[in-house]
C-alpha cells in the first residue's frame, strides 16, 4: 500500500526501492563492516537530564558489550581524543595518552593535521546534537557489529514515555492537538492532527516527518530481528510478521502505518541528499579514514567515495532549497529553533532505559543531526580547498561514523520492507 509519490518531494517509493535495494545497500553494508566504521565511542552512563530515571532494563538482551581497549585499532584510539589548544599542553597530552593507550608515532604530519582539525570542531555551534564527551572515563568503544540493533523486550510505559516526550515537547506541536493513536485518548482519526500538520511551514512539517521516519525505521528493525526462539542451546532472531503488522498494517493502525512508512522514505531522501552534498569534504587527497592499516584505509576510502558518487547519481534528490528560504531574520530564527529542538531530542536518548536501545538511539540521532548539519552548511562545503586544512566545515570521526551507520539503518529498513512485502504476499 506504500507506493507512489511522497509529500513535499518529487520522488516516489519505487525509485527509492530499486536504487537502495539493488545498488546502494550491498555496498553500504560492506563499508559498515570495516574497522573504521564498526567502532563507535559512546557514554551509556550519562544520567537522564529531564526526569529521575531508575528504570534500567534488566533483560540480558538490553546489555551492551563494550570492546576491550586492545581490540580497537591503534589509529582510532590515538586519533579519538580532543586536540584543542589546552590539549596541546604537554602534561595534558601525556595524561590523555596514558588513559587512551599510546599514541601511534607513525602518524604522518598530514594525518596529525587532519585529526587535529576534527577535534577542534567537535563543539562547534553548528552542531544539531548534544554529543557525548568521548574523553569521559565512562565513554567506551563499542563494536557495532557485535551489538546489533534488534528486539530487546524493552517496551511499555518507559519506552512510551521517551517517544511521547519527543513528539509532544519537541516537534513544534501544541498540547491541544492530539497525535493519532496516542494512548488512551479520544481520536478523530487524526483529522485535527493532519490539518495542523498541513498548516505548518515546510521546515516544521519536515521536522515531524523526520522524527516519525526515525521511529518507523527503529520499529522495522525490531520487527525484522525479533527473538523467535530462546532456548538454553540457541537463540534465533528473524522477522516477526505479527509485530510488523501491529505497527504498520493500514487496518490495524487505522491508516497510520502507511503514513509512518512514507515518513521513513522521506528520512531516507534527506540523509541521501546529505551524503551527495558532503562529497567534496571526503574527496580531498589529504582526507584519510585512519585506523593505522594503510592498505585497508585506502580501500575503505575508495569504497566510501564510490558510495558517495552513487548517492550523487540518484535521479530524484530532495530539494532542500525550500528550507529557510524566506525573510533572512525569520529564517535564521527558525533554523536555530530547529537546531535546538533536535539537540533536545539527542539529550532525551540518555533517558532510554535499555542500553542497547540507548546506543542505537544516540547513534541514529547523531547521524541525522550530522546530515542536517551538512545540508545547512552547503556554502561552507563548496568553499573547501582541494588541499590543505578545511577550517570552515568539519566533521569529527564520531560524526562520520554516526552519519554512515545511521544511513545504514535507514537503508536496511527500506530493504527489510521488501522482505516483509514478500513474506506477506506468500501468506495470502
Amino acid at each position: 500500500q506504500v507506493t507512489g509519490y511522497l509529500d513535499d518531494c518529487t520522488c516516489d517509493v519505487e525509485t527509492i526501492d530499486a536504487f537502495n535495494n539493488y545498488k546502494l545497500f550491498p555496498r553500504l553494508n560492506e563499508l559498515l563492516e570495516s574497522d573504521y566504521f564498526r567502532y563507535y565511542k559512546v557514554n551509556l552512563q550519562k544520567p537522564c537530564p529531564f526526569w529521575d530515571d531508575n528504570s534500567h532494563c534488566g533483560m540480558r538482551d538490553c546489555a551492551v558489550q563494550p570492546c576491550p581497549s586492545d581490540e580497537v585499532p591503534d589509529g582510532i584510539r590515538a586519533g579519538s581524543y580532543k586536540y584543542s589548544e589546552e590539549a596541546n599542553n604537554l602534561a595534558e597530552e601525556c595524561e590523555e595518552a596514558k588513559r587512551l593507550g599510546a599514541v601511534d608515532d607513525s602518524l604522518s604530519t598530514e594525518t596529525r593535521q587532519a585529526v587535529l582539525q576534527w577535534a577542534q570542531h567537535d563543539d562547534s555551534s553548528d552542531s544539531f546534537c548534544e554529543a557525548d564527551d568521548i574523553h569521559s572515563p565512562d565513554a567506551e568503544y563499542v563494536d557495532l557489529l557485535l551489538n546489533p540493533e534488534r528486539y530487546t523486550g524493552y517496551k511499555g510505559p518507559d519506552a512510551w514515555k521517551i517517544w511521547n516526550s519527543i513528539y509532544e515537547e519537541n516537534c513544534f506541536k501544541p498540547q491541544n492537538v492530539k497525535r493519532p493513536l496516542a494512548s488512551g485518548r479520544e481520536d478523530d482519526g487524526g483529522q485535527t492532527f493532519y490539518k495542523w500538520l498541513k498548516g505548518l511551514c515546510v521546515e516544521k512539517r519536515a521536522f515531524y516527518r523526520l522524527i516519525s521516519g526515525l521511529h518507523a525505521s527503529i520499529n522495522i528493525h525490531l520487527s525484522a530481528r525479533y527473538l523467535l526462539q530462546d532456548t538454553w542451546s540457541e537463540k534465533k532472531w528473524g522477522p516477526n510478521v505479527t509485530e510488523f503488522q501491529q505497527r504498520f498494517d493500514e487496518v490495524l493502525t487505522r491508516g497510520e502505518g502507511p503514513r509512518r512508512l512514507k515518513n521513513l522514505y522521506f528520512l531516507y531522501l534527506i540523509e541521501l541528499r546529505a551524503l551527495s552534498k558532503v562529497l567534496p569534504f571526503f574527496e580531498r587527497p589529504g582526507f584519510q579514514l585512519y585506523t593505522g592499516n594503510e592498505r585497508q584505509d585506502a580501500d575503505t576510502k575508495h569504497l566510501l567515495l564510490e558510495i558517495l558518487h552513487l548517492a550523487k547519481s540518484f535521479p530524484l534528490h530532495f530539494d532542500e532549497n525550500s528550507f529557510f528560504a524566506g525573510n533572512k531574520r525569520e529564517a535564521a530564527k527558525l533554523k536555530e529553533e530547529f537546531r535546538l529542538h533536535f539537540k533536545n531530542i539527542s539529550k532525551i536518548m540518555d533517558c532510554v532505559g535499555c542500553f542497547k536501545c540507548r546506543l542505537w538511539g544516540k547513534l541514529q540521532t547523531q547521524g541525522l543531526g550530522t546530515a542536517l548539519k551538512i545540508l545547512f552548511s552547503e556554502n561552507l562545503i563548496e568553499k573547501i580547498p582541494e588541499s590543505g586544512p578545511s577550517y570552515g566545515f568539519q566533521l569529527s570521526r564520531q560524526e562520520i561514523v554516526a552519519l554512515f551507520n545511521a544511513f545504514g539503518r535507514v537503508s536496511t529498513s527500506v530493504k527489510e520492507l521488501e522482505n516483509f512485502r514478500n513474506i506477506l504476499k506468500n501468506m495470502r
